[in-house]
């Protein structure tokens, strides 16, 4: 079966216009179909390929000018591939840059005439679907306003609500569960689990692992243009959030190297060891933590536990929990934390105390300490849940 959409070996490149004469050497250059030179250019995509299926649901994740909006533009025929293929075989609806389509001096109920004609209806079905559209909405009186008075959530709104009239072969959408309010993202996630249950197709580009994890079964990772990962959501998604664990924690190094810490985490033991722990399944952990504080103040602490590739597992604050360290001498505190036979599955895992000032707002200082569990198991995932079979 051949694919709705299909990208192979895909490359984007842009030309470097620092200077008038650049400009003019890379247009004489394109009118006379060459490529641009390596100090010419600027690859925003590198040897892309995707299919996706009818049917399937792919999420496209990335940094910021990883080149994710561009891949849609592709996909959508906004741009065209500087190196090789798109195929595209069926009705396509994309909701990309925000209030692309729209006429600013044009009202709601204009725009979507006007838009609605684009995205291929007629005039009668246009006037059917033209009450549903309205009420999808919900903008009140703002659908006779000019679209320049609308707010970005307005016009994702009047957007989202013409395309779910149009119910394409394949939805394409570009953060928009990232703009509007919690009732109509709510909305449009429930339209969006209807539309694939019935056999849509959906690519989806945010920066919301959640949203990611939770409308796709595919991902895709793009970073600096080129294919980072690409397979089942979960493994991808976890993969890129290691990756910013990883990255954040470096930059936080980097701020802090010769800077006074403030609050400290002067001691951090796992059962009563200063170094990596190996643990039982279903063992008690004990973590004691001693923390200085320079103006005596008592300091919040905060625990998260983390798979060894940076997946967050669990984290907890004294803040949260209503509790405080205790104070032992002048500028100096502890508390304990213990879990109780500690539910993880066997893998390696760290514990991560921060200790943050007492309003809980910066974090100052971070100390890690490895541990292992050790046991069998067949089960998947990284806890174990209190389980029991049955017969009905």
């Amino acid at each position: 079966m051949s694919a709705l959409v299909a990208a192979t070996n895909v490359t984007k490149v842009y030309p470097k216009v620092v200077r008038r004469r650049d400009r003019l050497s890379a247009m004489m250059r394109l009118l006379l179909g060459q490529q641009l030179p390596e100090h010419l250019s600027t690859p925003v995509l590198q040897n892309v390929s995707i299919s996706v299926h009818r049917g399937e649901s792919l999420g496209v994740i990335g940094e910021n000018g990883a080149g994710k909006s561009t891949l849609l533009k592709l996909l959508t025929g906004v741009l065209t591939p500087s190196c090789g293929s798109v195929e595209v075989n069926g009705s396509v609806g994309a909701l990309l840059e925000l209030g692309a389509g729209f006429h600013q001096e044009y009202t709601g109920r204009e725009n979507l005439e006007l838009a609605g004609t684009l995205y291929g209806f007629t005039g009668a079905e246009l006037k059917a679907k033209l009450e549903e559209i309205i009420v999808f909405a919900d903008i009140g009186h703002y659908l006779d306003e000019p679209v320049k008075h609308y707010s970005s959530g307005m016009v994702v709104r009047l957007g989202f609500a013409l395309l779910a009239a149009r119910r394409p072969d394949l939805l394409i959408t570009d953060e928009v569960l990232a703009v509007g309010d919690e009732s109509f993202q709510k909305k449009c996630v429930r339209w969006i689990e209807d539309y694939l249950s019935t056999g849509g197709t959906l690519m989806l580009v945010s920066h919301s692992m959640y949203h990611v994890q939770k409308l796709c079964k595919h991902a895709l990772w793009l970073r600096n243009g080129v294919v980072a990962g690409y397979g089942d959501v979960f493994d991808i998604s976890q993969e890129y959030l290691a990756y910013h664990e990883k990255k954040s924690n470096a930059e936080q190094a980097q701020a802090q190297a010769g800077k006074s810490l403030g609050y400290k985490v002067e001691s951090l033991l796992l059962n009563g060891q200063l170094t990596a722990i190996t643990l039982d399944m279903q063992q008690d952990l004990r973590v004691e933590i001693e923390l200085l504080s320079p103006d005596d103040r008592v300091p919040t602490v905060l625990v998260g536990i983390v798979r060894a590739d940076g997946t967050p597992i669990y984290g907890v604050t004294t803040d949260f929990d209503k509790v405080q360290p205790t104070r032992l001498t002048a500028q100096r505190y502890a508390i304990v934390l213990e879990y109780s036979q500690l539910p993880l599955l066997p893998g390696h895992y760290a514990l991560r105390a921060h200790a943050l000032d007492p309003e809980g707002v910066r974090l100052f200082d971070s100390v890690i300490r490895e541990f292992t569990v050790r046991g069998e198991s067949r089960e998947f995932g990284l806890i174990r849940l209190a389980h029991r079979w049955s017969s009905p």
